[in-house]
């Protein structure tokens, strides 16, 4: 019998032994009578004095020692029953080619890998380069200020997560979860992100991973191309799908199209938009990163147990709700001991990110702070205006980092103040590159948005002591936190007025972070495969 056992309470210092003996005690039984242990979440408790750590485990016993158990009504402790897994079976509709998936981020990578496991090879289609040559592409934008359209930090194999802390916590409650972590870790992934509470994996062991899901990938009989965007859809009269045009002068037959693009290919937006494809408006969020000493976070957080090896460098979320403009206002994308980056993927625009290694190790902590907006603040109806809103912004802070895409950077202090930076806070440079030029960033933002980050900030510092204060740098600006749009789909995971055509992840608006977007990726998937035969043809 397999019994969980939630809210068992460690002190920092423990091993492996003192998990066994405390749900021994916990359950009051011999730890004898355990014959297996499996930890299934790991997280830090902040809200005492003395930190410690919070387990849920997974204990198998013998029949009679867990009905033991369970009849003495313990707090946390319940049966595990084993949920029966659905067969996924085949469908019956002919497919006469293999489905093509177009974009190699999260979603589509997991949407290939699921269709590969079936049988169905399909081909994989990625505008930009593998993902060792897009790290070089990256690396020489960031030192020099050269722009690869093609291959940045939003286009290329493993998508804008690539280039990100590589966290993989979500709110989503799916049985798919397990499912992608467990193929993260047979990439090559640290096996703790299976149960650590706020599992990361760090950029640079990332993309080592995105290479192992594409070997996996091809040994299941799927294909990859790399330097493939999708250009337009092969249609027939009814609107169904038959294919894809790449690079305008290549079309390829499709037996189904998986729509995976990412929220920042925007040309694409654009002509499926031409072809009439489904899409509305999507609120999202804007604002900016900010910085801190790794330190000032770690001691808010811990107290004196800062810098214990065993807790490693502190994260934090924080919210704020304005009644004066009835905003809310959030921490987004936290990332300790990390870096601001540019994000760009346009000429003229500069965008930020936050960037983690797995180990963290930078001693700069850095978050966006960002704020809800939507049509109101677009001021059109039209499908693309959230782009449009996008760009106005990005193109701003590039004329105010003086081009380059150096980054407008400000002192929390003068931010709060609305007045030109004097100088940058002693002893904390802002981590951007390729440089940054000291700036009033309320001159870029709407002014409404300006005025609820101010407030945010100084609800901020209420809760972590020194937040607003003068060890506290501004970089603008943040804008591509989630999908301006939506390209609608009905419950088969289909667009609703293009048949053979399957919106997946966080591009088309489904999905909010790397493992919701792989999740999604599975059940687009899933779809296709209860619906169609196998491929008849080979492409």
């Amino acid at each position: 019998m397999k019994l969980r056992i939630a809210e068992l309470r460690l002190e920092l210092e423990h091993s492996r032994e003192d998990i066994l003996t405390g749900v021994a005690k916990r359950i009051g039984i011999s730890p004898e009578n355990i014959h297996s242990l499996w930890v299934l979440r790991q997280s830090v408790d902040a809200r005492r004095r003395q930190i410690g750590f919070v387990y849920t485990v997974e204990v198998l016993v013998k029949e009679a020692v867990g009905r033991k158990v369970l009849g003495k009504n313990l707090p946390g402790v319940g049966l595990i029953n084993e949920r029966p897994t659905l067969p996924l079976n085949r469908g019956s509709q002919p497919l006469a080619w293999p489905p093509v998936v177009i974009g190699a981020g999260p979603a589509g990578i997991f949407a290939a890998l699921k269709l590969a496991e079936f049988g169905y090879r399909p081909l994989l289609l990625e505008r930009g380069p593998e993902v060792r040559q897009r790290t070089r592409d990256v690396l020489n934008f960031w030192q020099t200020g050269e722009l690869n359209l093609e291959s940045n930090v939003q286009f290329g194999e493993g998508g804008a997560g690539t280039f990100s802390d590589g966290k993989l916590t979500t709110r989503i409650k799916d049985h798919r979860v397990d499912e992608v972590l467990n193929r993260l870790v047979a990439a090559g992934a640290p096996e703790e992100i299976t149960w650590l509470h706020k599992p990361h994996i760090g950029t640079d062991i990332l993309r080592e991973v995105v290479e192992g899901l594409r070997r996996q990938l091809l040994q299941m009989g799927g294909r990859v191309q790399f330097g493939a965007r999708a250009t337009g859809l092969l249609q027939e009269k009814n609107r169904r799908v038959v294919g894809i045009t790449v690079n305008r002068n290549k079309e390829i037959p499709a037996g189904a199209v998986v729509m995976a693009i990412g929220h920042s290919a925007r040309d694409t937006y654009s002509w499926l938009l031409e072809h009439e494809v489904a899409m509305e408006q999507k609120p999202f969020a804007i604002g900016l990163r900010i910085e801190h000493p790794q330190s000032l976070i770690d001691h808010s957080q811990y107290g004196d147990f800062a810098g214990h090896p065993k807790l490693g460098p502190a994260d934090y979320h924080l919210t704020c709700h304005s009644r004066q403009h009835q905003r809310n206002a959030y921490t987004f994308c936290m990332c300790p001991g990390g870096q601001v980056v540019a994000a760009a993927s346009e000429t003229a625009g500069v965008v930020t990110n936050g960037m983690s290694r797995h180990d963290r190790a930078t001693g700069v902590a850095n978050s966006a702070v960002v704020v809800n907006v939507d049509k109101v603040d677009f001021n059109s109806g039209h499908p693309l205006a959230g782009i449009y809103f996008q760009r106005a912004l990005e193109r701003s802070a590039f004329s105010a980092g003086g081009g380059g895409f150096k980054a407008p950077v400000q002192p929390v202090a003068d931010f709060l103040a609305d007045r030109q930076p004097s100088q940058l806070p002693p002893g904390l440079i802002p981590s951007y590159l390729p440089g940054t030029v000291p700036a009033n960033l309320r001159e870029i933002l709407p002014k409404e948005i300006g005025e609820v980050l101010a407030e945010a900030l100084q609800d901020f510092d209420r809760k972590i002591s020194g937040f607003a204060k003068d060890k506290a740098v501004l970089t603008g600006v943040e804008t591509r936190t989630s999908a301006p749009l939506r390209i609608l789909r009905d419950e088969d995971c289909c667009s609703i007025n293009t048949p053979g055509l399957y919106p997946a992840g966080e591009g088309a608006g489904y999905a909010g972070g790397i493992i919701s977007a792989a999740v999604d990726g599975i059940k687009v998937a899933e779809a296709i495969i209860r619906r169609y035969t196998l491929p008849e043809k080979q492409i």
